[in-house]
């Protein structure tokens, strides 16, 4: 990736609506981005160019053919994302408007930017260190209003504090340590128990924080849920009550759902992803046989199961079938339609003993209501094994950060262990340095242009 800052980029910065739009941006960001806002832009009347001051007018290329009625902001450096000067043009939304908009930028002399280019300038400039900048594309990113929050904690900085401050203990003991090798003899001897205390710590916040990965990694990508079961048992009305709104087609005939039904939902600030698959059966039907086969694949893949089982037919050999396709999947069992049963309970094999049971009535409203409840609570427990939720999550580690964690974990634990076994001082400072080198690598302190494309790229172009 390019990061030359002599460079003046330029790239769309809205969703680009195929047929229309209510409001299309294109952002200019460089040394060169008044200049190409000058020639472009034509104000009414003579209005001063001052900084952080919104411009009505026309926007024409260079031949003075006009494109559109717009506004214009110009932003000075460094008050702007980029801490560069950024000019963005607000024009019609529409893909022809918005495309013409950013073609007169190019041939005015801009480049394209690459995907994240203008948050990789913002990063390089310390407008925003690496947690800052991976938390943005996040946000944009985002399937339910707990991801956002989540996100636009670390906007805010609140997982960087805590890194900067684990880093900084690091390099206070590593300061202790080298300082004691050049100078023991002015010095003293070093009081080993409380270097050791203080490692602890550092590995049990460490700890702390690698602990939310498993759960943020949940809320942003959100978690998929695969309803199977025989034919006929409830499925595609567990959905459509679930969702609330009919999106699965509901029959007495069995083999009516031929394909995976899917139906996005937020429950306790968490994304789910809900797949109605097909009846699982042996069928010589093969249009309902690709389905059934289909819906295997769904139940493998999926981060939960929910296999629903009919309470007036109890636990067949069907079932036994389905079950024998997802054992080793984290499972809920679902006993359905337990209002046409003469009792609620279906004795189930010892081999599931132990998976969660939920009984479930979908024919009367409020029975229906109680039912979804008790389902979501249940999905939810499984999924975060019962310690946390989205609502009682503060900040949330991504994998790349996880990594470093570990490493940093790892040296730390290393320095422990170096130090109980009463080796020389100099060993310490080899993990000491490859923990804060690992610490440096979440925030950006220590980092290479490697890494920054690998980050990057996963960007938008735009931001």
């Amino acid at each position: 990736m390019s990061a030359n800052p002599s460079d003046t980029i330029a790239a769309i910065a809205t969703a680009a609506v195929p047929a229309r739009g209510s409001v299309g941006i294109v952002r200019v960001s460089g040394p060169e981005a008044l200049d190409l806002a000058k020639v472009l832009f034509h104000p009414a009347g003579k209005p001063a160019w001052d900084s952080h001051r919104i411009l009505y007018g026309s926007l024409r290329d260079a031949a003075g053919n006009e494109i559109d009625e717009a506004l214009l902001l110009w932003m000075q450096a460094p008050r702007s994302y980029t801490r560069e000067d950024v000019v963005e043009f607000h024009c019609h939304g529409g893909i022809m408007v918005v495309q013409a908009a950013l073609q007169a930028c190019l041939q005015q002399g801009a480049r394209l930017a690459e995907p994240g280019e203008f948050t990789l300038r913002a990063f390089l400039n310390g407008r925003i260190d690496l947690t800052q900048a991976e938390s943005i594309s996040q946000l944009v990113g985002s399937q339910s209003e707990q991801a956002a929050q989540l996100a636009l904690a670390g906007v805010r900085g609140k997982l960087a504090q805590p890194i900067r401050e684990l880093r900084s203990r690091c390099l206070d003991v590593l300061a202790t340590v080298e300082a004691q090798i050049d100078f023991e003899d002015d010095l003293g001897p070093l009081d080993e128990s409380e270097v050791q205390k203080t490692l602890e710590e550092i590995c049990d916040r460490v700890a702390a924080i690698l602990a939310t990965a498993e759960r943020g990694e949940l809320l942003r990508r959100g978690l998929k849920v695969a309803i199977v079961g025989q034919p006929n048992v409830g499925k595609s009305s567990l959905l459509n009550a679930w969702s609330g709104i009919d999106r699965a087609i509901v029959t007495d005939l069995p083999g009516t759902t031929r394909d995976v039904v899917e139906s996005q939902l937020v429950v306790e600030g968490m994304p789910v992803q809900v797949l109605d698959t097909a009846g699982i059966r042996e069928t010589g039907d093969r249009v309902e046989s690709l389905g059934i086969e289909r819906s295997r694949q769904v139940a493998q893949s999926a981060d939960l199961v929910i296999l629903v089982v009919a309470a007036p037919l109890g636990w067949t050999a069907g079932d036994e079938a389905i079950y024998a396709t997802v054992a080793g999947r984290p499972l809920l069992i679902a006993i359905n339609k337990t209002d046409l049963a003469p009792s609620e309970s279906v004795e189930l094999p010892e081999a599931i003993a132990t998976c969660p049971v939920i009984s479930t009535q979908l024919q009367a409203s409020e029975p229906a209501a109680q039912s979804i409840r008790a389902l979501e609570r249940a999905v939810i427990h499984i999924a975060t094994q019962g310690k946390v939720t989205a609502s009682n999550l503060d900040v949330a580690i991504n994998d790349r950060q996880k990594a470093a964690l570990l490493r940093a974990q790892a040296s730390l634990r290393q320095v422990i262990q170096t130090l109980s076994d009463a080796l020389p001082l100099d060993f310490w400072t080899i993990d000491l340095r490859d923990a804060v080198r690992a610490l440096g690598e979440i925030t950006g302190e220590t980092v290479t242009e490697s890494m920054l494309d690998r980050i990057f790229s996963q960007f938008c172009i735009g931001k």
